[in-house]
């Protein structure tokens, strides 16, 4: 099988789209695949071409000029590289994939963002995955054919990128609690701040760290300095490596409004952190239903600070929802994430040779033993 990844780019920014694409682009390479990547390029092709993944570079921006560039240039990378399989994660990769794939492969996409009015054009692909149920739930509802949707939740531990155990964590002052979040007014960094003003009075030694970049960064930074609380709330910016923020943190918090899945919750667990998070689309299912972490309203300052109080009242209740948080990782691997996502194509591929629409997925393990000779080799392309 011969796979291509579509992105916009591979630059180490903490975008999570990126950072799942590039899992499983090397655990693909790593299976025995041939994979390449097609991207306006960044600091991760190194990592790539250590699991002998190919990159080619392609500018994805959307310019009339430059539109008509990359289409030349994705038409040549496709008849270069001849893939099977060729998988989406952006808006603008489905649509060239769509546009210029004639009959020579088959196009998957992965919603990653459904709250993106953009995302429907996502459904142009043959398979659309979905990293949540609640994704798949949303674009259901919003004309995606159930035939077309297939959900393999997202997962990051062990990820090429980020092996846990090779770092060192940070000397926060503790307690510490901890968000990483891209810094946008979506991700409830208002609300967290304000929640930690509400009960840094009752727990003077505790303090707020704010890992991430991005364009209201400024904003909450006015929200905090304007705070009576203000030389206990820490703006850390971007950083590379998050997970040594998590390893010292004692609580994690995402209060997003609204979230697929939520990566770094994932990443919190790994590292042992009480959580609380927003009780939102696919945030419940990365806390296995609450279970692993307490669930609250999203834009709800009160109930936030109302979980904070609660863990940092009680070193053993703090300590539960730690056990809590580490325990039942086994499916948030990437490893699983993988296999799924070759349970899509090969799907995908053998309703394609049979020309038909669908096979069940609970059928696809017996169906694929079945397949002829002509039609396995096609599934499993020898490697060059």
């Amino acid at each position: 099988m011969r796979i291509v990844h579509v992105l916009n780019h591979v630059q180490k920014i903490g975008n999570g789209i990126v950072n799942v694409a590039i899992d499983l682009a090397c655990l693909q390479a790593k299976t025995g695949y041939q994979v390449a990547v097609i991207s306006s390029g960044g600091e991760y092709e190194i990592l790539l071409d250590g699991f002998g993944v190919k990159h080619y570079t392609l500018n994805l921006n959307r310019t009339p000029v430059n539109t008509i560039k990359a289409c030349i240039r994705y038409r040549e990378i496709i008849a270069d590289f001849e893939p099977d399989i060729v998988h989406a994660h952006m808006m603008t990769g489905v649509v060239l994939g769509f546009l210029h794939r004639a009959r020579r492969y088959v196009l998957v996409s992965t919603v990653h963002n459904e709250f993106q009015r953009s995302a429907i054009l996502m459904g142009l692909a043959d398979r659309v995955i979905a990293v949540s149920q609640a994704v798949a739930n949303s674009m259901q509802r919003r004309g995606i054919p159930l035939s077309k949707l297939r959900v393999v939740s997202n997962g990051t531990l062990g990820s090429p990128r980020t092996p846990i155990k090779t770092y060192l964590p940070l000397a926060l002052q503790r307690p510490a609690i901890t968000t990483v979040a891209g810094m946008y007014k979506r991700k409830g960094i208002k609300e967290l701040i304000k929640a930690f003003e509400k009960i840094a009075f009752d727990f003077p030694l505790a303090h707020l760290y704010i890992v991430g970049d991005g364009p209201d960064k400024k904003l909450f930074e006015t929200i905090a300095m304007k705070s009576a609380v203000a030389s206990r709330i820490h703006f850390e910016g971007f950083q590379p490596q998050p997970q040594r923020y998590l390893l010292s943190s004692d609580i994690f918090v995402l209060a997003s409004y609204y979230e697929s899945f939520g990566l770094a919750i994932a990443e919190a667990r790994e590292a042992n952190c009480a959580i609380i998070a927003s009780d939102v689309d696919g945030i419940s299912q990365t806390l296995d239903s609450g279970q692993a972490g307490i669930l609250v309203p999203a834009k709800n300052s009160d109930a936030l600070a109302s979980a904070l109080s609660k863990l940092l009242s009680d070193a053993d209740t703090l300590q539960t929802w730690k056990d809590r948080a580490g325990s039942n990782l086994e499916w948030l691997s990437v490893e699983r994430v993988n296999q799924e996502t070759l349970s899509v194509y090969r799907e995908l591929l053998l309703c394609t040779s049979q020309n038909i629409s669908s096979i069940p997925p609970i059928e696809i393990k017996s169906a694929l033993p079945s397949v002829t000779q002509k039609n396995h080799a096609a599934l499993h392309r020898s490697k060059e």
